[in-house]
């Protein structure tokens, strides 16, 4: 019974981080050939996605929660900051890299997000710098010289404004992660996440509303590619993302989550034929490598 749950864990974790992945380079394909703005996608996905899995734990897990988590000011003021600096930040940096990119440099440089962590740590002197941080360091600075290179001094392989949004976006991960880890101490994550998509949704479409849209955009294949980002490659992904950690350990679903960066790699090589050299390849691997490393490692810092 415990091999089945776990077999279960490792299935429900394996398909959430490939449609995290796979959801980035269809949104690629949105931006590219049916000209959706990034911004209209980041607050319409939100809501749509947030509202549903906040259904989903009504229906299935405890919906006492769903208002619970607002009957507390300061864990009130903690969600909203949450959706908006955590929650919104991410989405739309990392749409915004894709946007003026690609998926599969955009979701690289968002993995960073762990080293952004560790730096912010030693300059609050809460750890002290160590033979593991220099190799993350290392790890991180090569990766990123050669994806965003091509082992070339004098040119890049995007364009400036998605190596910007980019490194945004592992910052705003990096802020996401911590900030986020009060929240779900205290409630179930389908609570706060769904909640986080919600209020950001709902902050950015006062920028960005949903429903103004050019219709003519929204073509039968348009509002198909529009659909999987919505349902398969944020609600489910989230989904089963978090309901895995109920069967395998948390170090089991980080590992398996590095599978996001490799499908939006190869989903953006082989789907949509974006050149990418050989050092780009072998800054793919420094950065997966390193995303291995902090998997595996023992340290929970």
């Amino acid at each position: 019974m415990v091999q089945s749950s776990r077999k279960r864990g490792l299935l429900l974790v394996i398909i959430g981080a490939s449609l995290w992945g796979i959801g980035g380079t269809v949104s690629q394909k949105l931006f590219q050939q049916f000209s959706i703005e990034a911004g209209w996608l980041v607050s319409t996905r939100l809501c749509i996605a947030g509202i549903l899995l906040l259904t989903i734990q009504f229906i299935f897990k405890n919906k006492s929660q769903i208002l619970q988590v607002w009957r507390n000011k300061g864990t009130a003021v903690h969600l909203v900051i949450f959706g908006l600096f955590g929650m919104l930040a991410v989405q739309y940096t990392y749409m915004a890299s894709i946007e003026h990119g690609n998926a599969a440099v955009a979701t690289l440089l968002q993995y960073l997000s762990p080293v952004f962590i560790m730096l912010y740590l030693l300059v609050r002197r809460e750890t002290a710098f160590s033979a593991r941080d220099l190799v993350m360091i290392t790890l991180a600075l090569v990766g990123c010289f050669l994806l965003l290179t091509n082992g070339s001094f004098s040119t890049l392989s995007v364009s400036g404004a998605a190596i910007f949004w980019g490194i945004l976006s592992g910052i705003s991960a990096a802020f996401y992660t911590v900030y986020g880890a009060y929240l779900l101490k205290q409630f179930d994550s389908l609570v706060i996440v769904g909640w986080a998509m919600v209020i950001g949704g709902a902050g950015f479409s006062f920028i960005h509303p949903p429903w103004q849209i050019d219709t003519a955009l929204l073509t039968g294949e348009a509002l198909f590619y529009l659909a999987f980002v919505i349902l398969f490659g944020t609600m489910i992904a989230f989904w089963f993302y978090i309901e895995s950690m109920q069967s395998i350990s948390p170090k089991e679903a980080s590992l398996f989550g590095s599978l996001e960066p490799l499908l939006a790699v190869l989903t953006t090589v082989f789907w949509l034929h974006e050149p990418f050299g050989v050092y780009q390849w072998l800054g793919t691997m420094c950065i997966i490598v390193l995303i291995l490393f902090l998997s595996l490692s023992k340290n929970k810092q």
